[in-house]
């Protein structure tokens, strides 16, 4: 199996169906294959597979899921595309860096998911809140519109320079580490906020404010398999103590 088989494009709340078939022809042409739909406001048609040229086979075997919990629920690397600055900053990376990133960890096994939002709106601040990594496209700051499938044919480019790099390299060390899942991740920030919640730490009317930034400090140190297990030892040790 290719390094470029263990990444998947997930495109969320897609309104127009001809950027679907426009992505899947950008990803094919970068030789990937993967491709998640997240609560399409319509489901891909005739238009889908016309613009899609070449590429239907994308569009036709394309997961559909009901929310981002579930298309990426077993990646162990999450990388969000964001257009702007968020009042809450966040692991950062440029688009070059993004296809070294996703190529680092393939390498190491791990499943990988670029997630796209919305045309007009992109990614909510609480769907960025669940990516290791936010990236953005270096356009040009006077009119840096994009459309989907241009920031998708971007960031697929700059993953398959990263992959052709790999393969002239063959000498790349791998680091044996493992990471949690991104659901083994959510029930440890579910813990988490139960836990701090009994201990009285947080107020229950606006848990986010806290959760928020120790949801970025988690994800700035990038917690391994085992740190997660022992973190999620604590909190039990901690509600058992309570009771």
């Amino acid at each position: 199996m290719s390094l470029l088989d263990q990444i998947k494009i997930v495109l969320i709340e897609t309104s127009h169906t001809g950027n679907m078939g426009s992505a899947a022809r950008a990803m094919k042409t970068m030789g990937l294959s993967k491709l998640c739909l997240v609560n399409p406001i319509i489901k891909p048609d005739s238009q889908a597979i016309s613009l899609a040229a070449g590429a239907s086979d994308i569009i036709k075997q394309a997961q559909i899921v009901n929310s981002m919990d579930d298309a990426i629920a077993d990646c162990q690397l999450v990388i969000g595309t964001s257009a702007r600055l968020r009042h809450l900053e966040w692991p950062h990376l440029e688009s070059d860096q993004s296809g070294q990133k996703m190529m680092e960890e393939a390498l190491l096994g791990h499943k990988i998911a670029l997630v796209f939002g919305r045309e007009r709106v992109g990614l909510t601040n609480d769907e960025l809140q669940k990516c290791h990594y936010h990236v953005s496209i270096p356009a040009n700051p006077d009119y840096s519109s994009l459309n989907l499938a241009m920031s998708v044919q971007v960031l697929c480019y700059e993953i398959r320079m990263a992959y052709l790099a790999l393969q002239q390299n063959k000498s790349t060390v791998h680091h044996e580490l493992e990471y949690p899942k991104s659901d083994d991740i959510e029930r440890f920030y579910c813990h988490l906020e139960q836990t701090l919640l009994q201990t009285g730490f947080i107020n229950p009317n606006h848990p986010g404010q806290i959760m928020g930034r120790l949801r970025r400090l988690f994800t700035r140190a990038r917690i391994e398999q085992q740190e997660i297990n022992i973190l999620r030892g604590i909190l039990t040790s901690i509600e058992r103590d309570k009771k």
